[in-house]
């Protein structure tokens, strides 16, 4: 597609990497080593600075959906996700959907 794509080993690893501000759309996985992807995304709001995200995850639970999307998740998808859907969400979030 042409965008510049960034991979982190973990939530500290990305908000350690200086590449939050230029982030424009951020895939995240909800259940990592350390810290959670909605913990991570709830620091980030707490600060001021999350794009728009998108949760992907092996183990869905309605309570971990409705604390994304309430807390400004773009989406909350159960894995495998179809890459139609990702692409469409990323597109979505970058402003060319």
């Amino acid at each position: 597609m042409g965008w510049e794509v960034l991979t982190f080993d973990s939530a500290d690893a990305f908000l350690r990497s200086g590449a939050v501000p230029n982030t424009r759309c951020l895939i995240s996985d909800v259940t990592m080593p350390g810290m959670s992807g909605l913990e991570m995304h709830a620091q980030l709001r707490s600060q001021g600075i999350a794009p728009p995200t998108i949760f992907i995850t092996a183990y869905p639970t309605a309570q971990d959906e409705t604390a994304a999307l309430a807390n400004g998740a773009l989406a909350y998808l159960e894995k495998p996700v179809d890459s139609s859907v990702i692409l469409q969400k990323v597109r979505q979030a970058v402003g060319k959907a």
